[in-house]
């Protein structure tokens, strides 16, 4: 199985703390990945996507014609990237930052409203873990346990409460995911 992802947002939004650990974590796991990042020329705010290849087997090239899955965390990630994305794809959206109307029917959609999710969970820092736990629910591109693992190591000097955080953050996101796959 090889399964190409692409995660986009503005800088600050997490795009490649969470690739990077996704990449991490699948390897932690046995298997193989690539991790490409691409910034804007601003630091905070302006523009910022990465590429993550996960797969049973060895990867050629680290950068596809397009994708499997894509995560947007704002609007103007959704218009940019959603291209992106091959028919049949997959697209995990923040609704709370994406307001345009989605014109392609060839994709499957998952809508997330991750930002109000994070402040209910009590972290507004969290809103990419709950998209990154769509993904994995919907997709099933790599094991959520593999995945928890990689964040308990990643967190545990923060503390038990953080670890926690991204745990709760990390199930909401499987659950949506999943219950987008049944319907």
């Amino acid at each position: 199985m090889k399964f190409t992802l692409i995660i986009s947002g503005s800088g600050g939004q997490g795009v490649m703390s969470i690739g990077m650990s996704l990449a991490g974590s699948a390897v932690e796991g046995g298997m193989h990945a690539t991790f490409m990042p691409l910034y804007g020329p601003e630091q905070r705010g302006g523009s910022a996507k990465c590429t993550v290849i996960v797969s049973d087997s060895e990867i050629v090239s680290p950068l596809p014609k397009q994708s499997d899955g894509l995560i947007v965390m704002n609007e103007t990630s959704f218009k940019k990237f959603t291209p992106e994305l091959k028919p049949g794809g997959v697209l995990v959206r923040n609704i709370n930052r994406t307001t345009s109307a989605l014109k392609r029917t060839d994709i499957e959609v998952v809508d997330v409203p991750a930002d109000d999710l994070a402040h209910e969970l009590g972290s507004d820092k969290i809103a990419n873990i709950i998209l990154i736990g769509a993904m994995l629910g919907y997709s099933g591109m790599l094991d959520p346990a593999v995945f928890m693992a990689s964040l308990e190591h990643k967190f545990a000097a923060k503390g038990a409460e953080v670890v926690e955080l991204n745990r709760k953050a990390l199930d909401k996101g499987l659950e949506l995911g999943r219950a987008a796959k049944k319907a």
